[in-house]
């Protein structure tokens, strides 16, 4: 995959697989080009080179919803809920091709109209309560604390019924007890639902404990491959992109 911003190379034939069923992590230092990659994947951005494959099909330059319809779905690193709006609200609206969208449908068909909204409602509160937010249904979003957020986040991608969730650095902000929660709820989430995921992440103790392979960017390239344990072991990464304290 190629991505060029004028002179820059943000993503320079940069190469990798995700198996299915797995929890695959993206490191690498600000600036390698992990987030334009996640943006090129997912539609966002359209790439300069090379292509984008996902559940056997090309989906290179599509656009991000006929990508998100397809079973891809992206989180963002700042939370986008909608803040006015209560968290069962931020859910029901995921689901495509509702009835209550359609003016001649909620005026024609009120009781088909209400009864998807009811089937979306009951999803919504099951999903609710796999990340734990359930006795917060009827809060206002905009009241969540930073890692709720966070969850919710994951929550309203759950909903879309994804095969793939790209999560772009869930444990940011959050406090060590809600990332030990979101480290949880993933494991489970690709335990019982089959998801696959793709992380961005920083936090090191989170991409070990969390993922089953990490791939390595500097420079828009893949420097290196392999499980969590061979990545932190190897001497390059530890000194230019993990740190003394892997040392």
């Amino acid at each position: 995959m190629v991505k060029q911003f004028g002179g820059n190379r943000a993503v320079d034939g940069a190469s990798f697989e995700v198996e299915a069923g797995t929890v695959t992590g993206l490191i690498g230092p600000n600036g390698a080009g992990k987030t334009t990659c996640f943006n090129c994947i997912a539609g966002f951005v359209r790439t300069d080179g090379g292509r984008v494959v996902f559940d056997g099909a090309d989906i290179t330059g599509l656009a991000p919803h006929k990508i998100f319809h397809r079973g891809l779905v992206r989180t963002f690193q700042i939370p986008q809920e909608l803040a006015s709006m209560t968290v069962l609200e931020n859910l029901a609206l995921v689901p495509s091709a509702q009835g209550g969208e359609r003016v001649w449908e909620s005026l024609l068909l009120p009781w088909r109209v209400a009864r998807q909204e009811r089937v979306n409602a009951a999803r919504a509160k099951e999903v609710l309560e796999l990340v734990q937010l359930g006795d917060l249904v009827y809060e206002y979003a905009g009241n969540l604390s930073g890692g709720q957020r966070k969850l919710l986040e994951l929550a309203r991608a759950l909903m879309a019924r994804p095969k793939m969730v790209l999560l772009d650095e869930p444990a940011a902000g959050v406090n060590p007890t809600l990332v030990r929660r979101l480290i949880e709820h993933i494991q489970e989430i690709r335990r019982v639902m089959g998801v696959t995921f793709l992380v961005v992440e920083h936090n090191m103790e989170v991409v070990s404990a969390l993922c089953d392979s990490v791939v390595v960017m500097t420079n828009g390239r893949v420097l290196l491959e392999g499980t969590p344990e061979e990545v932190l072991a190897d001497a390059g990464v530890q000194e230019a992109y993990l740190g003394s304290q892997y040392r």
